[in-house]
């Protein structure tokens, strides 16, 4: 994401309107596209869906919480977590 001057882009008459509300902070305006949800554009929910299913197949197969957890550097809490929910 990249800085853009306001004055350089929007028509006077919105600058002015804008100002009346916020005049000298930084705005984020978003893109008009569909809403994704977090992690869906890069893959990450994706990623960490399929390692929570191999978590939990490791788990029904036998593997202790405390070995899946060294495995995968994660914190024993978090390993338990992910093996109980549904």
């Amino acid at each position: 994401m990249k800085y853009i001057n306001a004055a350089e882009v929007l028509p006077n008459h919105l600058l002015i309107e804008i100002q009346k509300h916020i005049s000298g902070e930084i705005l984020y305006i978003p893109s008009g596209d569909k809403n994704i949800g977090w992690g869906e554009k890069n893959g990450s929910k994706k990623y960490y869906a399929n390692r929570n299913k191999e978590i939990k197949l490791k788990y029904q197969e036998g593997h202790s919480i405390q070995e899946i957890s060294q495995e995968y550097g994660l914190a024993y809490e978090t390993v338990r977590k992910i093996t109980y929910k549904k």
